[in-house]
């Protein structure tokens, strides 16, 4: 069982408000020293652990050329190590370019259907909701209420002169009447 509380919103002044701001600022700001601090301490205790502590006091010119040798070794197996991850990074970026532009030319060149205007009884559109609720099939077409244009009356073109003659006087009003009906 779910259980909805509303709150009520109160509206704080001006002073508040800024006091309340400058509260979260300081949190913010004493928060982000305190994670700067421990980020230094978890970078040294790393570093501490990876790299032991050079012991260069009581070694010859000789051990001391190997240890820069063995050195230089590490740092150009872990250099190759980031050209390799470097180039994939790329490859990978590049592919990630090229499959968005496709994807946006295949936004482009898809058209929708644009659809018919139907035209139904409200009898027919209530039929079908009722049916679409009882049954899962329904034919639509079949209740669609078919859409006749009227024929528009085609006037002969004669002589304009004739035809406000025949027009003129009762029987000309006669003629009209008559074509009403």
């Amino acid at each position: 069982m779910t259980c909805i509380v509303f709150q009520k919103k109160t509206k704080y002044t001006a002073t508040r408000r800024l006091h309340l701001k400058s509260k979260l600022l300081k949190k913010a700001t004493s928060m982000l020293a305190a994670e700067k601090e421990q980020n230094k301490r978890e970078r040294d205790e790393a570093l501490n652990e990876r790299v032991p502590p050079l012991k260069l006091s009581g070694l010859s010119a000789q051990e001391l050329q190997e240890l820069c040798k063995e050195l230089h070794r590490k740092i150009d197996v872990v250099d190759e190590a980031r050209y390799d991850l470097e180039m994939k990074v790329a490859k990978n970026e590049i592919e990630i370019q090229s499959l968005t532009q496709k994807i946006w030319e295949m936004k482009g060149t898809k058209q929708r259907t644009k659809l018919k205007r139907v035209k139904k009884s409200h009898d027919a559109k209530l039929d079908a909701l009722t049916e679409s609720k009882l049954s899962s099939k329904s034919d639509f077409k079949a209740n669609l209420k078919t859409v006749k244009k009227e024929d528009e009356k085609k006037e002969e073109v004669t002589d304009w002169r004739k035809n406000v003659e025949a027009m003129s006087g009762m029987e000309g009003r006669k003629k009209l009447f008559n074509a009403g009906q």
